[in-house]
């Protein structure tokens, strides 16, 4: 049985494997990448579908802004060939918009098929405004309103916003200080 979950630190090692499959050893670049690149994933958005203890699907949601308009970007969402047609993408876009509705993100964009992401409710309406920091495919630029006018009433550069790598790995060093060391 296959089960969405929140990803863990010792998905990375498949995850990156599945990605690789599912876009290519090009995959990192491409103009979304510059949004991700040095960047954590929004917490809590980062989800993979477990078969066993097999990745055979994931999913991650980034912090950007447009101008002071906080929003998400999604992706990459990918699903293993042996594991396509079985509606996995699916239940990982449901499980993380659900998430990202619940934790009160008003909007979120994406570049990929515009077919596929039309029926979770994504248009390139909402995108025609604003622009990625590189070349992008206008069809395949979309975007999602979890709050109406979110995107639609926004213009301008997509900026990546959010924690960069290695900012817990500072804040847990912190936290280990003791007392007196934190207090000089």
């Amino acid at each position: 049985m296959i089960s969405i979950r929140s990803e863990l630190m010792r998905d990375i090692t498949q995850r990156e494997a599945l990605l690789d499959e599912a876009f290519g050893m090009d995959r990192h670049e491409k103009t979304c990448e510059r949004l991700r690149e040095g960047r954590m994933p929004a917490r809590g958005l980062s989800l993979i579908a477990d078969d066993q203890g097999l990745v055979v699907g994931t999913v991650r949601l980034w912090h950007i802004a447009i101008k002071v308009e906080a929003a998400l970007l999604l992706g990459p969402l990918a699903v293993a060939t042996s594991h396509q047609a079985r509606g996995i993408g699916g239940r990982l876009m449901r499980a993380a918009l659900n998430r990202a509705a619940s934790q009160g993100y008003s909007a979120i964009i994406l570049v990929g098929d515009k077919d596929y992401y039309a029926r979770f409710g994504f248009s390139t309406n909402m995108t025609t405004g604003i622009d990625l920091p590189g070349p992008v495919d206008r069809h395949r630029f979309l975007g999602l309103e979890l709050v109406t006018g979110t995107l639609s009433q926004q213009s301008g550069m997509v900026l990546p916003t959010g924690d960069f790598t290695g900012a817990r790995t500072r804040v847990a060093a912190k936290t280990r200080l003791s007392p007196i060391a934190r207090a000089a």
